[in-house]
Protein backbone atom coordinates (compact mmCIF):
# COMPACT_ATOMS: atom_id res chain seq x y z
CA UNK A 1 0.00 0.00 0.00
CA UNK A 2 2.84 2.42 0.61
CA UNK A 3 3.18 2.45 -3.66
CA UNK A 4 -0.41 4.61 -3.90
CA UNK A 5 1.45 7.20 -1.35
CA UNK A 6 4.46 7.58 -3.49
CA UNK A 7 2.05 7.88 -6.76
CA UNK A 8 -0.61 10.18 -4.73
CA UNK A 9 2.50 12.00 -4.12
CA UNK A 10 4.16 12.10 -7.64
CA UNK A 11 0.71 12.74 -9.20
CA UNK A 12 0.26 15.47 -7.06
CA UNK A 13 3.70 17.05 -8.43
CA UNK A 14 2.82 16.81 -11.46
CA UNK A 15 -0.71 18.72 -10.44
CA UNK A 16 1.18 21.50 -9.21
CA UNK A 17 3.49 21.31 -12.16
CA UNK A 18 0.49 22.08 -14.43
CA UNK A 19 -0.55 24.55 -12.64
CA UNK A 20 3.16 26.36 -12.86
CA UNK A 21 3.08 25.70 -16.45
CA UNK A 22 -0.31 27.60 -16.97
CA UNK A 23 1.60 30.52 -15.10
CA UNK A 24 3.86 30.87 -16.93
CA UNK A 25 1.73 31.01 -20.17
CA UNK A 26 -0.21 33.78 -18.28
CA UNK A 27 3.58 35.47 -17.69
CA UNK A 28 4.10 34.61 -21.40
CA UNK A 29 0.56 36.08 -22.64
CA UNK A 30 1.17 39.67 -20.25
CA UNK A 31 4.71 39.55 -22.44
CA UNK A 32 3.26 39.46 -25.52
CA UNK A 33 0.34 41.55 -24.95
CA UNK A 34 2.64 44.47 -23.61
CA UNK A 35 4.55 43.87 -26.76
CA UNK A 36 1.70 44.69 -28.75
CA UNK A 37 1.44 48.08 -27.13
CA UNK A 38 2.28 51.11 -28.55
CA UNK A 39 4.26 52.17 -25.92
CA UNK A 40 5.37 48.91 -24.10
CA UNK A 41 6.51 49.56 -20.38
CA UNK A 42 10.18 48.01 -20.29
CA UNK A 43 9.50 47.76 -16.10
CA UNK A 44 6.63 45.50 -16.86
CA UNK A 45 7.97 43.61 -19.88
CA UNK A 46 11.50 42.69 -17.81
CA UNK A 47 8.93 42.15 -14.54
CA UNK A 48 6.91 39.43 -17.24
CA UNK A 49 9.74 38.04 -18.60
CA UNK A 50 11.83 37.16 -15.43
CA UNK A 51 8.38 35.33 -14.03
CA UNK A 52 8.53 33.52 -17.20
CA UNK A 53 12.43 32.30 -17.43
CA UNK A 54 11.42 31.12 -13.38
CA UNK A 55 8.60 29.31 -14.26
CA UNK A 56 9.82 27.57 -17.12
CA UNK A 57 13.28 26.54 -15.29
CA UNK A 58 11.21 25.57 -12.47
CA UNK A 59 9.10 23.10 -14.71
CA UNK A 60 12.36 21.77 -16.26
CA UNK A 61 13.62 21.02 -13.08
CA UNK A 62 10.60 19.16 -12.04
CA UNK A 63 10.62 17.20 -15.20
CA UNK A 64 13.56 16.37 -14.74
CA UNK A 65 13.35 14.72 -11.04
CA UNK A 66 9.98 13.33 -12.72
CA UNK A 67 11.73 11.44 -15.47
CA UNK A 68 14.68 10.26 -13.25
CA UNK A 69 12.33 8.97 -10.44
CA UNK A 70 10.44 7.14 -13.08
CA UNK A 71 14.00 6.05 -14.93
CA UNK A 72 14.54 4.03 -11.08
CA UNK A 73 11.46 2.88 -11.06
CA UNK A 74 10.91 0.97 -14.16
CA UNK A 75 14.76 -0.38 -14.12
CA UNK A 76 14.97 -1.55 -10.26
CA UNK A 77 11.67 -1.96 -8.75
CA UNK A 78 10.03 -5.56 -8.20
CA UNK A 79 6.74 -5.87 -9.65
CA UNK A 80 4.15 -5.45 -6.44
CA UNK A 81 0.73 -5.95 -8.61
CA UNK A 82 -0.86 -3.91 -11.60
CA UNK A 83 -0.14 -0.47 -11.72
CA UNK A 84 -0.91 0.05 -15.15
CA UNK A 85 -3.67 2.38 -15.07
CA UNK A 86 -1.42 4.89 -12.69
CA UNK A 87 1.56 4.12 -14.58
CA UNK A 88 -0.84 5.07 -18.05
CA UNK A 89 -1.96 8.13 -15.84
CA UNK A 90 1.35 9.31 -15.12
CA UNK A 91 2.93 8.72 -18.81
CA UNK A 92 0.13 10.92 -20.66
CA UNK A 93 0.48 13.65 -17.83
CA UNK A 94 3.96 13.34 -18.38
CA UNK A 95 3.39 13.42 -22.36
CA UNK A 96 1.26 16.59 -21.63
CA UNK A 97 4.00 18.89 -19.64
CA UNK A 98 6.89 17.74 -22.31
CA UNK A 99 4.29 18.94 -24.83
CA UNK A 100 3.83 22.03 -22.86
CA UNK A 101 8.00 22.70 -22.23
CA UNK A 102 8.63 22.55 -25.88
CA UNK A 103 5.82 25.24 -26.47
CA UNK A 104 7.11 27.66 -24.02
CA UNK A 105 10.43 26.83 -25.13
CA UNK A 106 9.31 28.15 -28.74
CA UNK A 107 7.60 30.80 -26.97
CA UNK A 108 10.56 31.96 -24.77
CA UNK A 109 12.18 32.44 -28.14
CA UNK A 110 10.06 34.11 -29.66
CA UNK A 111 9.70 36.92 -26.82
CA UNK A 112 13.18 36.58 -27.19
CA UNK A 113 13.27 37.70 -30.21
CA UNK A 114 11.02 40.37 -29.80
CA UNK A 115 13.10 42.16 -27.35
CA UNK A 116 15.43 41.98 -29.20
CA UNK A 117 17.04 45.74 -30.81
Amino acid sequence: MAGFGVANERLRALEELEREIGASLQSAGSVILELSKEKPQERHLDRQAAQFGAAVAKVEAELSAQIRYLTQVATGQPHEGSSYAARKSCQLALNRLDYARRRLGELARACELMLEP
